[in-house]
């Protein structure tokens, strides 16, 4: 982290939680802003800026899902994290619709909060998977915007999905690539049959990859996938 501290806007009309989370993540290296419902959390938005935004659904005034979409409409950038009680596939679906990054359900931990808080750091400050092309994969040369894969003077053509998958991967080259996430960017809904999907596309690219025995694309349970791969040089 910088030396600039990242700054978060918490939301949550329970007061107790919301100051057990602000002094956890303070204690992390956080700037935090606390607000106990959806009109303050907006206006308090309006004259600030935040890095992420941390969204109680179920809120006073302006529920969390309204506060999400008036702050998009100022910043559309923004990470937004929601927290529920509830656990309905409908409010899940309808927050990712919003532009929510991430979703956790009430009870959770804060060292969760804190994991997926990172997560998404990194992934906006990181670098973005489109400013890659091209790149090593062990002795692989993987072309994104071509969708080819070449080991070995043999080049294969992918799938649109399985060039998607990979290049999510290779961006994220031995590091954990989330779950959720890679649902959400390729498949914009991370529901079973579409989870059953990437399982299916991960399996290819085992599949393409296993002739260089020093690649691998290996289960983080819980979490998802990291392509191990010795050269990770992008063009």
């Amino acid at each position: 982290m910088t030396d600039e501290k990242v700054k978060i806007l918490l939301c949550e009309d329970d007061e107790n939680l919301g100051m057990l989370l602000r002094e956890y993540l303070q204690t992390k290296g956080f700037e935090v802003d606390l607000q106990l419902d959806g009109e303050a959390g907006y206006r308090t938005f309006t004259r600030n800026k935040y890095d992420l935004c941390v969204f109680d659904v179920m809120m006073p005034k302006k529920d969390g899902f309204a506060l999400a979409a008036d702050v998009k409409s100022l910043n559309v950038d923004v990470p937004i994290i929601f927290l529920t009680a509830k656990s309905m596939k409908e409010d899940i679906l309808q927050g990712f619709k919003l532009g929510a990054d991430d979703y956790l359900s009430k009870p959770f931990s804060m060292e969760e909060l804190l994991y997926r808080i990172e997560s998404i750091l990194r992934r906006v400050k990181g670098k973005k998977v489109k400013d890659v092309i091209v790149y090593q994969i062990g002795e692989f040369t993987f072309d994104a915007q071509k969708q080819t894969l070449v080991f070995e003077g043999e080049t294969k053509k992918l799938t649109t999905k399985e060039s998607e998958l990979l290049n999510l991967l290779a961006a994220s080259a031995n590091n954990i690539l989330e779950r959720n996430y890679a649902l959400k960017t390729i498949w914009v809904d991370d529901n079973y049959f579409n989870a059953r999907s990437m399982d299916v596309y991960i399996t290819k690219l085992r599949k393409l990859l296993k002739a260089d025995p020093n690649v691998a694309i290996i289960n983080i349970h819980g979490k998802g996938y990291k392509l191990i791969t010795p050269q990770t040089s992008e063009e």
